[in-house]
């Protein structure tokens, strides 16, 4: 019975520990000197912990179509700064200020997203390590 309930102990230590695994700092994954300017259509919003994701269509010069992963900051502070899910919805066109991924792949820390009225949103999250703004 002991090693039954020590074994319940650790399995729920470990899943109260997954949500801080998954978290990361700015640094670790972004690459603050390959500043990224995505103009492009929204394909789907994730308002997901720990950071929410917009998915951008972003149309290359040859035509092709490219979908970039923009990260933001948690849904929770998103929603405190005015972006909720129905403000994005799919099919915006949209401006993206990034920061690239250090991998090179089509993700994005986003900084700000502009829609179509003009409004400017900030989608990072506080203390990640990402670059200051300094108009901010």
């Amino acid at each position: 019975m002991k090693t039954k309930y020590v074994a319940v102990v650790a399995a729920g230590l470990i899943l109260a520990t997954a949500p801080a695994w998954a978290h990361h700092a700015f640094a670790a994954e972004f690459d603050a000197k390959k500043p990224v300017h995505l103009v492009g259509v929204v394909s789907k919003v994730e308002l997901i912990n720990p950071h929410a994701w917009i998915h951008v269509d972003v149309k290359e010069p040859d035509g092709s179509v490219t979908m970039w992963m923009v990260e933001a900051g948690s849904p929770n502070v998103l929603l405190r700064r005015g972006l909720t899910k129905t403000s994005v919805p799919t099919g915006t066109q949209v401006v993206v200020e990034g920061y690239q991924s250090k991998d090179g792949s089509k993700r994005a820390n986003g900084r700000d997203i502009t829609l179509p009225d003009g409004k400017k949103l900030f989608l990072g999250s506080s203390g990640t390590g990402a670059p200051y703004d300094e108009k901010k």
